[in-house]
């Protein structure tokens, strides 16, 4: 049974204390929460059950003997720092997505984990939506041929509510806009089924809210195969969610998944039909309570299975490093107002930058 300590206490948090609490896991539960804010922690700590700390040095020695696995879910721009603190305490590390704002703050990650011979985890919990799983098998089996076209679609609303929660939302220092908070996932997505990217080109807006980084941005991306990628991201749409999608367009197949997280088959067909091809549509259609979809619980028991031994990473530190350049490179060439050739060094993006004290 592999001990769980969560360090950060803020949205996200319940999603992994629920699991981890509730026995969803094999293999695991959640024995500590941290967060410097006192009342986040203590309200973490009572509802789950488990000692609460707003230290996570006090917390890991006073509950390290029951630690095996720290979960990271505090401000972006910090998670390359509190990695780097915990990895000598030699715990695993899950760090939830993206994994840093820089890529130097990645690379340093990657090192210490190394150094200190722990594992380190990114969460891309949506590469295990089954509608994904089988759009990813089908494109290992060859069915779509040709790749030509790759797209991703987040229309989400976030409204100035959401960004006046906390300070650091929406800063460039601690969390960037649509393309390094919400798509960071579809733009994960677009990459693990296009494979290596070769330039970016990007426009980006602040549409409805207050922010410092962009609301609303469109990227076109070209890869090594000669597909044509596209992103289209924000948090403008309104009321309320309308959808998060994947296309893949292929000479022998076309595959769309809709719904607000990845979660509903829209499209699948391929000019050579398979036995299950007709019920896809009616099968892989998954009904997630928010944005975050179903996908949490399949990446944490990997989580668990990979420790053991029983499997390997889908998203490791060196995987979780491929979505974060495309999306430095995003930031620079909106920046920069041209097309970015990887790989680049970044000169102009604002992104994981701190303001001078």
């Amino acid at each position: 049974m592999l001990g769980f300590a969560l360090v950060g206490c803020g949205r996200i948090a319940q999603k992994h204390a629920d699991l981890l609490h509730g026995g969803h896991i094999k293999g695991a539960r959640l024995v500590a929460v941290c967060d410097v804010k006192p009342d986040r922690a203590e309200f973490y700590g009572k509802k789950y059950g488990v000692p609460h700390f707003t230290d996570m040095h006090a917390m890991m020695a006073g509950q390290g003997a029951s630690i095996d696995v720290v979960t990271v879910l505090t401000e972006s721009g910090l998670h390359g720092r509190h990695v780097l603190e915990l990895a000598p305490y030699k715990k695993d590390i899950v760090v939830e997505k993206p994994m840093a704002l820089t890529l130097d703050d990645a690379d340093a990650m990657i090192r210490a984990c190394d150094a200190n011979g722990i594992r380190l985890f990114v969460v891309k919990q949506n590469r295990y939506n089954l509608p994904v799983q089988a759009a990813r098998a089908a494109l290992d089996a060859g069915r779509f041929g040709k790749i030509v076209m790759g797209t991703v679609r987040v229309r989400w609303c976030r409204p100035q509510a959401y960004y006046d929660q906390d300070a650091w939302r929406g800063t460039w220092s601690l969390d960037g806009g649509v393309f390094a908070n919400q798509a960071s996932h579809h733009v994960d997505l677009l990459e693990w089924f296009l494979g290596e990217p070769v330039s970016i080109f990007a426009k980006s807006r602040r549409a409805l809210v207050n922010i410092e980084a962009e609301d609303t941005g469109v990227a076109v991306i070209t890869f090594k195969s000669g597909a044509i990628g596209i992103v289209e991201a924000t948090t403008a749409t309104r009321p309320k969610d309308l959808e998060g999608s994947l296309s893949i367009l292929g000479g022998n197949g076309t595959v769309e998944i809709g719904g607000f997280a990845v979660n509903e088959m829209k499209v699948w067909q391929f000019t050579d039909q398979g036995p299950s091809d007709a019920e896809m549509l009616t099968k892989m259609r998954e009904s997630p309570p928010n944005v975050y979809g179903f996908g949490h619980a399949a990446y944490l028991n990997n989580v668990v299975q990979t420790i053991g031994g029983g499997g390997s990473a889908l998203v490791d530190g060196l995987e979780g490093r491929k979505s974060l350049e495309l999306i430095s490179a995003i930031y620079e060439s909106i920046a920069a107002e041209r097309e970015v050739v990887l790989r680049f060094q970044a000169h102009h993006a604002r992104l994981g930058q701190r303001p001078p004290v």
